[in-house]
């Protein structure tokens, strides 16, 4: 593998090598072409980082899901188990599968990020917008703000304002709208980070590259 990307002083945990200028400008075009789709055709590819629960953990949440659908009248279809996740950076959507170039790119730099396996607690479901019910929660999910952060520090490849991150698992989507309440608490041990292509429409999701956490 080649140069990894220069990391923000100050974040430990983080490599401080960084790329030559050309390979940075290089990343920057891969990313941009990929999630510039064609105006008139519908995106049909979307990349992203994510975070999954143990399949066990995922089993649960699928059982409290049907529960919670049932007791609040809902009428979504629930994610597979296997689907459930938490986002943590959204590389773009497309109308053509990602090329091998970008992936290699992806993976590369979001290996420069080191950070141990960690506890995450969602302990509310809720509404979200796009007609999303999701879990979520609040301060036992740092170890994801922290991992988000560090990742996106690493990936982003257009320098602005941050992205506003808020730790969540989709559950179904519905057109009703639930308030905010409280659940028995939710949790596992974060223990990789996934780089997912997902076909759009089609509910299908492939892993492209695994990257564990390390562990104590």
């Amino acid at each position: 593998m080649g140069d990894a990307f220069q990391a923000p002083l100050g974040l430990p945990g983080l490599r401080k090598r960084g790329p030559s200028q050309l390979a940075t400008r290089r990343f920057r075009q891969r990313h941009a072409a990929f999630a510039r789709a064609t105006p008139w055709r519908e995106a049909t590819d979307r990349l992203f980082f994510a975070v999954r629960p143990d399949l066990e953990t995922a089993a649960k949440i699928a059982e409290r899901t049907m529960r919670w659908r049932a007791a609040h009248g809902l009428t979504g279809k629930p994610l597979k188990p296997e689907h459930l996740h938490v986002t943590l950076f959204h590389v773009g959507d497309d109308d053509t599968p990602p090329p091998a170039e970008l992936i290699d790119a992806l993976a590369e730099r979001a290996a420069a990020v080191t950070m141990p396996a960690f506890r995450v607690e969602f302990d509310r479901v809720m509404s979200f917008g796009g007609g999303a019910f999701v879990l979520g929660g609040d301060d036992r999910l740092i170890g994801l703000h922290i991992l988000q952060q560090r990742l996106s520090d690493a990936l982003d490849a257009s320098p602005g304002p941050a992205r506003r991150f808020e730790p969540h698992v989709t559950l179904l989507r519905d057109v009703r709208r639930i308030a905010e309440q409280p659940i028995e608490p939710i949790s596992w041990t974060a223990r990789e980070v996934v780089l997912v292509h997902s076909l759009l429409g089609q509910t299908i999701h492939r892993d492209l590259v695994r990257l564990p956490l390390l562990q104590a």
